[in-house]
Formats: C-alpha cells, sequence, structure tokens
C-alpha cells in the first residue's frame, strides 16, 4: 500500500522531491501535499499544475487538510530553525519527519550506509548535501582500515545555494562533521563547504582526505568501488572523478594526524567525487539539491514498509 506523503517547503529542494515522487515507478508513496509560505511561489505553481494540492499557510495549512489524519510521512525542506519547531508539531501528530535541513534533531541517514537502520524512529536526518555525497567513501574506507581523521570539501555552484543553504552554512559545516564520525566510521572528522562563483556553473564537487591505519591499498579500492556503485543506484550522476590516491605516511609525518599515536604508520586517502543532477526540476550542475531529494526519497520508500 502506497503511504501518502507531503513536504512542507516549496523551494528548489522541495519542488524537486515532488517530482521525484510524482515520477517513482515502485508505488510506495503517494504525493499528497505541497506546502509553502509564499502563494506566488513557482513550486506551488507547478504542483497545482501536476495535480497537487497546495497550501501556503505553512505547517498548520498542511494540518487543516481534510486527510491530513491519513498522511505518514512529512518531509521538510525548510531550514534548521523552522524545523525545530515542526518537528515537535509532527511527533505530536504521530507523523514520521524526514529533514533535510541541517537541524539533526533525529539520526542521520546516509541510505548507501545505514539505510535500514532507525526505522521506527519519529524523526531521521538527511544531513547535508556534502554529507550524503561524503560520507559514503568514508564508510567505505572504515570498512577495511580504521580511520582516526577525515575531512570533506564539497564545492558547489553560488547559483544551486539558495537563502536556505547560506542561512545554514555553520549548521552544514557541524552536522557533516558529526556524521563523518557516526555514521562514516571516523574517530575525527572536519567539513568544508565552497560556494563557488564561477560561470558558467560547476558540477558539484567533492574530495574525502581520509587516514587510514593500514596498507592494503587493493582493498580500499574495492571497498570504495563497491560504494559508489550503491550510491548510484539512487544518484546515477555520482561517481569518482579520477582514480583513488594513496600516499604512505612514514610514522613521524602520520603522528601530526589528530588522533594518530606516534610510531603508527598508514595511508592518506584521497577520493574527488562529481554529482551531476537528474535534471527533474533543477539544473544538471546542482547536484548538490538532487543527492539529498534523492537520498530523502529512498529513505522514504525504506521506512514506508515499516510503517
Amino acid at each position: 500500500m502506497a503511504r501518502k506523503v507531503a513536504i512542507i517547503g516549496s523551494g528548489n529542494i522541495g519542488t524537486d522531491l515532488m517530482i521525484k515522487i510524482l515520477r517513482s515507478t515502485n508505488g510506495a508513496l503517494e504525493m499528497a501535499a505541497l506546502v509553502g509560505v509564499d502563494p506566488q511561489s513557482d513550486g506551488l505553481a507547478r504542483a497545482a499544475r501536476l495535480g497537487v494540492r497546495t497550501t501556503s499557510e505553512g505547517i498548520e495549512g498542511l494540518r487543516r487538510l481534510p486527510d491530513y489524519g491519513d498522511i505518514d510521512i512529512v518531509f521538510d525542506a525548510t531550514s534548521a530553525r523552522a524545523h525545530l519547531q515542526h518537528a515537535e508539531i509532527l511527533r505530536a501528530d504521530g507523523k514520521l519527519a524526514i529533514d533535510l535541513t541541517p537541524a539533526a534533531i533525529g539520526p542521520f541517514v546516509v541510505p548507501a550506509v545505514n539505510g535500514s537502520g532507525h526505522r521506527g524512529a519519529a524523526n531521521v536526518n538527511m544531513v547535508t548535501c556534502g554529507g550524503q555525497a561524503t560520507i559514503p567513501i568514508v564508510a567505505a574506507i572504515a570498512q577495511v582500515a580504521r580511520v582516526p581523521y577525515a575531512e570533506i570539501v564539497a564545492s558547489i555552484a553560488s547559483r544551486s545555494a539558495g537563502p536556505g543553504t547560506r542561512a545554514n552554512i555553520d549548521e552544514f559545516t557541524q552536522t557533516t562533521a558529526r556524521a563523518i564520525e557516526s555514521v562514516g566510521g571516523a574517530e575525527r572528522g572536519k567539513a568544508i563547504i565552497i560556494l563557488n562563483p564561477a560561470e558558467p556553473p560547476l558540477i558539484m564537487r567533492d574530495t574525502v582526505h581520509a587516514f587510514a591505519l593500514g596498507e592494503d591499498e587493493a582493498a580500499l579500492r574495492a571497498s570504495i568501488a563497491a560504494m559508489v556503485a550503491r550510491v548510484q543506484s539512487y544518484v546515477p550522476g555520482y561517481r569518482l572523478k579520477q582514480a583513488v590516491q594513496f600516499e604512505r605516511y612514514a610514522a613521524a609525518r602520520a603522528a601530526l594526524v589528530p588522533g594518530v599515536a606516534p610510531g603508527e604508520e598508514g595511508l592518506k586517502v584521497t577520493v574527488l567525487l562529481e554529482v551531476e543532477g537528474a535534471a527533474h526540476y533543477l539544473p544538471a550542475y546542482a547536484g548538490n539539491l538532487d543527492i539529498m531529494t534523492a537520498a530523502a526519497l529512498r529513505t522514504a520508500e525504506d521506512h514506508s514498509r515499516a510503517l
């Protein structure tokens, strides 16, 4: 049976997610409503043309819909601050909240890594675009070797960073770093985001630097390749930009890496990624937004079976 879903937030992310749900062929989800606060938003207009019910009265407008009680899952594509309020309401109303903001109230979910986990939770968090792109790689490295430290750099087109992204830069770096540790398996994580103003806009690029205690380069390559294929199952535009790079660190130099004890040696693993969007609603260069909506859709489909 298809689960009814609603989306709060009629901006780029919410609108793209709506189109992905409407295009999905597995029958797990049924689009019930798109919710915004601006009656003139393109998202609400697009939803109306596609036959999706809309309200411009925010979460209270959603709650007043006649079939609100039949909606099982609510995606929140607003802002971290707004989600703090929405989360309490949705929990009290018995809805599963899938949070696409960096609020990080619920447990972190990255479908390729822990998509089958946290079923039954009232609120799950999709981390950030940079987290969705890079945490699978950190996890793949951690499956083979101990990872004392991992650092990621997410570079996105400035045009693809809307007001919500710009208002949540601090939350982005903090949330992503925490998830690199709790989901990716690194003992210490760091995240950096770059808004690239280049014209024409560049496709999302991500770099993962991880220190791995071990020397099995073949096992690391195989683990990373398998993880890339797993992410590609729901984000087709996700790919390695070039071959995985390794640099051996002697004990003296390795001791400068956070979390590495004197005398320990290892490998600096560098993975360069590119994420091209599916261009359902957003431009293809906006892979940062596409990977978020694709991950949220996969998470909702996974959780719908347990509701």
